[in-house]
């Protein structure tokens, strides 16, 4: 038995639970299981699979919208879930859209706060495709706030998080978050 099994059946104790009691018995494997797959984001590197392509003279925006996405909150160990909207402007090059939501898949399979994961996209977007701007618009439900605390049911989180063209003040700018937001809507 090794340290986080002991670990989960000692947790089991502490709230109350017999762990040898039917129901529990294969509760830490189940677990481990469980969490090697719910932060397998740490055993993954996005440099390992982004593959870039040239784009001949495409110069527009690229939006997958819509993607699900699930995480584990690391304050409350509780999870959170949503969508996300991810968009770059490419600079000669393109990723194959897939990638875009394995960037996110990377990132949110790990213990996170739902910031660090648009920051995370975009930063690794701007790093290795080196586009004019990308951007990651999150929505999500927080079961620490559904569950406890304030227990706000109908409440949603937005994040965003916009590098390059997407931050500037200048027309070019303004008008590539316009269209970013009305295309997300």
């Amino acid at each position: 038995m090794n340290l986080l099994h002991k670990s989960i059946t000692e947790i089991l104790r502490s709230i109350g639970e017999d762990p040898t009691r039917e129901g529990l018995k294969q509760t830490p494997e189940r677990m481990l299981k469980s969490f090697g797959y719910l932060f397998s984001g740490y055993a993954k590197d996005p440099k390992d699979f982004i593959k870039v392509f040239d784009s001949e003279t495409y110069d527009q925006m690229v939006l997958l919208k819509n993607i699900e996405m699930y995480s584990m909150c690391e304050h409350h160990f509780l999870p959170f879930f949503g969508q996300a909207h991810i968009a770059y402007i490419p600079n000669k090059r393109v990723l194959g859209i897939s990638k875009l939501a394995r960037l996110l898949e990377i990132y949110s399979r790990r213990l996170q706060i739902q910031e660090r994961i648009g920051e995370q996209v975009t930063k690794a977007l701007m790093d290795y495709l080196e586009p004019l701007g990308a951007a990651c618009v999150i929505e999500a439900s927080h079961l620490c706030m559904r569950m406890r605390g304030v227990e706000k049911q109908n409440s949603t989180m937005v994040t965003s998080s916009l590098k390059g063209v997407f931050l500037e003040a200048t027309s070019k700018g303004v008008a590539a978050r316009q269209e970013l937001t009305r295309l997300i809507k």
